[in-house]
């Protein structure tokens, strides 16, 4: 076998491995919600949109929801606004708001709609106020048992996903900055900074996904941080739900929208280390995955003899 030959059959190898998968996922919704290290190096954006345009080209329907934190807290500095958190949670001015609201579509949004179109006419860059898409009240933060005002926070109330299904039927990427309307006609500011990992899964569910992807800073959920890095490969929304009072801050929302979102119609939500290039496809295309799957509790088992509690 010439040498060209024997450096291409790994290629097909791979490429055969994704048959079952790309057969499986063919015409799927899947959100992904981008942050992390990934927002913010340069080789790892690259490789983010290459991912997500490959989905779209293999037949899925990719979906994007981002935030902007390190984004938003370096444009704060810059116009001398301090960075506040309580509850682990920004804490949001009105002109912190007009910050979140200039990063997120004027600037994080902008450049990702940019690397994906470099690959054609794909992407649509939105946010969560365009056709009601996201509706929210005000959120409170909860921090020690004490209800605390920490401004223009909001929590998605109702979700209108009718833009995005008819971008997705027109083949298109929609790219979705976490910003929501206020459901409160009299609110004069009238828009709310929401977290993007909630934001994904609640759109996840209203579109009725195949799978929700939610990229970190970490390898996936750990069976016993930080005595252990070892890696819990797959979970119940029963068994998740038991973890969630002892993970580490920054998890708990995403492990929260997994949860939400498996529990509302998603079939697998998935946390997958977002500093690894190509891990979208890694997850979705390889026998292995590389990151933490949550799936449906099964659904009980009837018996077809014997008696029924509770009933005559």
């Amino acid at each position: 076998m010439s040498t060209r030959k024997h450096n291409a059959l790994p290629k097909a190898r791979t490429l055969i491995e994704a048959l079952p998968w790309l057969t499986r996922h063919h015409g799927k919704t899947v959100v992904i919600k981008f942050g992390g290290n990934a927002m913010i190096d340069d080789e790892l954006k690259r490789a983010f949109a290459q991912d997500v345009v490959f989905l779209r080209h293999a037949g899925l329907r990719p979906v994007v929801v981002h935030g902007g934190g390190p984004q938003i807290s370096a444009q704060l500095e810059l116009l001398g606004l301090e960075s506040e958190f309580k509850g682990g949670l920004r804490v949001t001015s009105p002109e912190a708001m007009n910050v979140v609201r200039m990063v997120l579509a004027g600037q994080v949004q902008r450049e990702l709609v940019g690397l994906l179109n470099e690959h054609g006419p794909l992407a649509v860059g939105m946010t969560g106020e365009d056709a009601h898409l996201m509706t929210a009240t005000k959120h409170y933060a909860d921090i020690d048992g004490q209800q605390v005002d920490i401004g223009r926070v909001g929590e998605i109330t109702a979700i209108d996903p009718g833009a995005v299904q008819a971008l997705l039927d027109d083949g298109r990427i929609p790219v979705i900055s976490s910003i929501a309307r206020s459901s409160d006609e009299g609110d004069a500011s009238g828009i709310f900074n929401v977290n993007a990992d909630t934001a994904a899964a609640a759109l996840a569910a209203a579109l009725g996904a195949e799978t929700l992807m939610v990229l970190t800073d970490v390898e996936g959920l750990y069976e016993d941080w930080p005595h252990s890095d070892e890696v819990i490969s797959r979970l119940t929304a029963s068994q998740l739900e038991k973890l969630l009072p002892d993970l580490a801050s920054g998890m708990v929302p995403k492990m929260q929208g997994c949860l939400h979102a498996v529990r509302n119609g998603v079939h697998t939500a998935r946390v997958i280390d977002g500093r690894v290039q190509h891990s979208i496809l890694l997850e979705i295309f390889t026998d292995e995955g590389i990151g933490t799957m949550v799936v449906p509790d099964p659904e009980p088992e009837t018996g077809t003899s014997g008696t029924q509690e509770g009933t005559e």
